[in-house]
C-alpha cells in the first residue's frame, strides 16, 4: 500500500486490545444508538447496557462471536433498493471495528474520495465538481455497475490484509463480511474465469451497514490511486461509486475511462455502460442529486419531489405526536442547508410556504414550516 506521494506504509498491528476494550465498545454503542435511542431494539439493549457489552466483549475475546440475522426491507425512493438492518448488538461491533480501522485507512485514502469520511461529505464533493465544471470543457461521468452487490469477499479480505496485520481484527472483519446476507445476484465474467467462476465466489455487502460504507471506500481505493498517481485529471471527485473527472481534452478522458475499466476488472467490477460517458460541461452534468452548470446549480426534479414527500411525513408524524418539535427543526434546517448549495431561493420559499406544523389529527395546510 502506498500513499499518494508514493512512499510505502507499513502494515498496522496490535489493534485487538483496544478494539475489544470496554471503553471502545461503550463508545461504539453510543455511536450506533445516535438518533435511534427510541427504537425498541436500541432501547432494550441500552436498559442493561453494561452487562450486555461485557458479554459481547467476552464473545469477541473467546472468538465465539457470530453475527445475527439481518432484517431486510425495500425502499422505492429514489429507486428500488434492498436495505439490510443488522441486530443492534452487531451494529455495536461494526462501529467498534470501524473505530479502529478508519484512522489507519484514512491516511491512505485519496483527498478526492468524499463519502462516509469525517470532514468530507456530499457538499464538499459537490464543491469539487463545481470547481471542475467552471474551469474545464469536458467531464467524464462514471458509475460502477451494481457496486455493493458486486463487491468480492475474497478480494476485500486481501485488501484489508495488505494494510492490517492484526490477525484477530482481520478475522472479525472476515466474519462480518461472510455474515452478509445474500444480495442481488450479479453474474459477470472476467479474464481467466471459467463457466462456474462467478457462481463460486461470495459477493455483495448489505446496504445500511456502517462496515459496508467503510469497506466500499477500501474496495475502490486502488482505483483512487490509479486516478491520483497515473491518470491525473485536472479535477476529480468520487462519492461511493459515482465519479466525475474534468479535463480540457476529450481524448485524455477517453483514455482515462479505458484505464479505469481495466483497473476495475482486476477487482471484478465494471463501469455502467449507460451511465459512464463524456459530457460538455456547458451542457451540465448530474451529480449527487444536482444538475451542475458552469454558472449555476439546481436540484434535479426527483430530489425536489422526494423532499416534498419527506416534509409531508414530518408534518403528519408531528401532528400525530410520533416525533418532537426538535426533530422537525433539525430535519427542516438540514434540508435548507442542502438546498442552499445551489440556486434554489424560490424553491425554498415555495417549499417552506406549503407546510405548517401543529399537533392534532389534521395539521394546517399553509404557513411557515418553522411555526409550531
Amino acid at each position: 500500500m502506498e500513499q499518494s506521494g508514493g512512499q510505502s506504509m507499513k502494515r498496522v498491528g496490535g489493534l485487538w486490545p483496544e478494539l475489544t476494550s470496554f471503553a471502545n465498545l461503550l463508545a461504539a454503542a453510543e455511536a450506533a444508538a445516535a438518533g435511534k435511542r427510541k427504537r425498541p431494539d436500541v432501547a432494550a439493549f441500552r436498559i442493561d447496557l453494561e452487562p450486555k457489552l461485557l458479554q459481547l466483549r467476552r464473545e469477541l475475546l473467546e472468538g465465539s462471536y457470530q453475527p445475527g440475522r439481518y432484517r431486510t426491507f425495500t425502499i422505492l425512493d429514489p429507486k428500488p433498493r434492498r436495505i439490510s438492518a443488522a441486530p443492534f448488538r452487531d451494529r455495536v461491533v461494526h462501529h467498534a471495528l470501524t473505530r479502529m480501522l478508519e484512522p489507519v485507512f484514512e491516511r491512505r485514502f485519496s483527498r478526492n474520495s468524499f463519502a462516509c469520511r469525517a470532514g468530507m461529505g456530499t457538499h464538499k464533493a459537490l464543491e469539487r465538481a463545481r470547481e471542475g465544471i467552471r474551469r474545464f470543457a469536458y467531464v467524464l461521468k462514471c458509475d460502477v455497475r451494481k457496486y455493493f452487490a458486486s463487491i468480492d469477499h475474497e478480494i476485500l479480505n486481501r485488501q484489508l490484509a495488505r494494510v492490517i496485520k492484526c490477525k484477530p481484527t482481520l478475522e472479525l472483519a472476515a466474519r462480518i463480511i461472510a455474515g452478509s446476507n445474500p444480495q442481488e445476484e450479479v453474474i459477470q465474467y472476467f479474464a481467466g474465469d471459467d463457466l462456474f467462476t462467478p457462481f463460486a465466489r461470495r459477493r455483495g455487502l448489505p446496504l445500511g451497514n456502517q462496515t459496508s460504507q467503510f469497506f466500499a471506500n477500501v474496495y475502490l481505493s486502488g482505483l483512487d490511486r490509479l486516478i491520483d498517481q497515473k491518470l491525473r485529471p485536472n479535477v476529480w471527485a468520487r462519492y461511493v461509486d459515482d465519479l466525475v473527472l474534468f479535463d480540457g481534452d476529450k481524448q485524455r478522458l477517453r483514455a482515462m475511462r479505458e484505464a479505469m475499466e481495466q483497473q476495475l476488472g482486476e477487482v471484478r467490477l465494471t463501469l455502467h455502460p449507460g451511465k459512464s460517458r463524456i459530457h460538455c460541461c456547458a451542457e451540465g452534468v448530474t451529480f449527487l442529486g444536482w444538475r451542475l452548470f458552469p454558472g449555476r446549480a439546481r436540484l434535479v426534479r426527483g430530489n425536489v419531489v422526494r423532499s416534498g414527500r419527506r416534509m409531508k411525513r414530518l408534518q403528519r408524524d408531528f401532528a400525530a405526536g410520533v416525533i418532537e418539535w426538535e426533530e422537525v427543526k433539525q430535519s427542516v434546517r438540514a434540508w435548507i442547508a442542502h438546498a442552499s448549495f445551489g440556486n434554489t431561493w424560490l424553491l425554498r420559499e415555495r417549499m417552506l410556504g406549503r407546510f405548517a406544523f401543529g399537533r392534532g389529527a389534521r395539521p394546517p395546510r399553509a404557513g411557515g414550516v418553522l411555526q409550531q
